[in-house]
């Protein structure tokens, strides 16, 4: 054999001296809120019912049920809610950055240090949209600071390792590598996450994810699993999205985020060929929002986001964390497909709004008449086209089997446009359909329950 064990342990990293250099500066943290509903209990900021308490192994449904246990003494009992999760100090000055899922609703904060010192801290702010939280440690003196690295240079494939309290169990490390970067999930679609195999439990939430550099490079939020435990897919917020959100909650003691205002969807095979592209790649923009910066733009639906401010855009998940770390004021410079041939616009950014709720109406019903491709369509009443903020379309009443059914429109949608051409009627419907290309794929924009999206038909 041309290598032994020996040989191979030397070139795998040690842990040892990175661990003793920064365990101190990490912290668990624990919380009292008030009592939970009957029934329901959390733990380590996740939700759990009893019927997930009892597929943990008997060890833990002892620790959860016990007397000891700081969750309460039993399903149903009201007591006082408590929770744990883990957390870093990143200033001299006592500030600490968690999960803002830890925290949630907590009437009370307790940091425990490395030496065993308990301190109460205060909530600075949250940020709910990237799960991030930023307290303050009361009367803290010679507090140890993590480094701080770049999560923008990191690379698929490095060791990385992570200390928490998983299930209680104070300063655990565990290790993995970095699985992919970039991640959206749909929860957080303006956090690019990091996705790890380094072994996350409740209890790690809000812990700090580290290089071999010992700079932290994530903040560990969530996991992917069924069976309520680590199934080796993990996923953390990038240093440099979670810096940024410190810096703005203790400067302003709020988090602004750039706001484009458009509804986009992911770039298939067959939306690519449909628009001219020669692969995936882009994000379409299904719908412009009345009022948004994108309108103001000069953004159309139907046009693909090809690079934003220079970076290229692969996914549609690439532009929402593009857009959101842009300062709400500055101008962008996005490079579109429209029609066939690129484009450049210039847009100023917006302010992402607090909540953006989806428009939402029912079908009227009304007299129909046929068309093809196995659809039925209707004109579209004014009220309806005024309830979605639609100026012109057709209503489809019916969906027989054939290549309409295939594409994936359904009764109650609205036709706005075929082939890149618009549809204002019934008569625009039929002249787009006999204008339909043979044996090549189309776009067929549709408006459902408010919301604008693109389907390939193929005739």
């Amino acid at each position: 054999m041309a290598w032994s064990q020996a040989g191979l342990a030397q070139e795998l990293p040690d842990f040892t001296g990175l661990v003793e250099e920064n365990a101190d500066a990490v912290v668990n943290i624990s919380t009292t809120s008030s009592a939970p509903a009957a029934g329901s209990k959390k733990f380590h900021g996740l939700p759990f019912d009893e019927r997930q308490l009892e597929q943990l192994p008997e060890f833990f449904q002892e620790f959860f049920r016990g007397p000891q246990s700081p969750y309460g003494r039993g399903p149903g009992k009201p007591q006082p809610r408590r929770s744990m999760g883990s957390g870093f100090i990143v200033s001299a000055d006592g500030y600490v950055l968690t999960n803002n899922h830890v925290v949630e609703d907590a009437d009370e904060i307790i940091v425990r240090l490395n030496d065993r010192r308990e301190l109460p801290a205060t909530l600075v702010g949250t940020d709910p949209r990237s799960d991030m939280a930023v307290l303050k440690i009361e009367n803290g003196d010679d507090l140890p600071v993590v480094k701080t690295g770049r999560s923008k240079n990191l690379k698929v494939g490095e060791w990385v390792f992570a200390i928490g309290s998983p299930f209680g169990f104070d300063y655990t490390v565990t290790a993995g590598i970095i699985s992919a970067l970039g991640r959206s999930l749909p929860s957080e679609n303006y956090v690019p996450f990091i996705q790890t195999d380094v072994a996350i439990n409740p209890g790690n939430s809000g812990g700090p994810l580290f290089n071999l550099k010992g700079e932290v490079i994530g903040i560990n939020s969530q996991i992917y699993t069924r069976s309520g435990g680590f199934m080796g897919v993990s996923f953390a917020i990038p240093i440099d999205d979670a810096m940024s959100v410190f810096r703005q909650i203790r400067d302003k003691g709020l988090v602004s985020r750039g706001w484009l205002g458009v509804l986009i969807q992911e770039v298939n095979r067959d939306l690519a060929e449909s628009f001219g592209l020669k692969r995936p790649r882009g994000a379409l923009i299904a719908e412009v929002m009345a009022g948004s910066p994108a309108l103001k733009g000069g953004l159309q639906s139907g046009d693909i986001v090809l690079e934003y401010d220079g970076e290229d855009v692969e996914r549609s998940s690439d532009l929402p964390p593009m857009v959101g770390r842009t300062p709400v004021g500055e101008t962008a410079r996005l490079t579109v497909l429209r029609g066939g041939k690129e484009v450049t616009l210039d847009v100023k950014i917006g302010q992402l709004p607090d909540e953006n709720g989806a428009q939402s109406a029912a079908p009227a019903e009304g007299d129909s008449s046929t068309a093809p491709l196995g659809l039925v369509v209707e004109p579209l009443p004014a009220d309806l086209a005024d309830s979605v903020d639609v100026s012109g379309g057709v209503v489809v009443t019916a969906v027989n089997k054939g290549p309409a059914y295939d594409a994936g429109i359904r009764a109650r949608d609205i036709i706005t446009e075929i082939n890149r051409e618009p549809v204002s009627s019934v008569d625009d419907f039929q002249k787009a359909i006999k204008a339909l290309p043979e044996g090549r794929a189309v776009s067929v924009r549709i408006v459902r329950q408010g919301r604008a999206m693109y389907l390939v038909l193929k005739p």
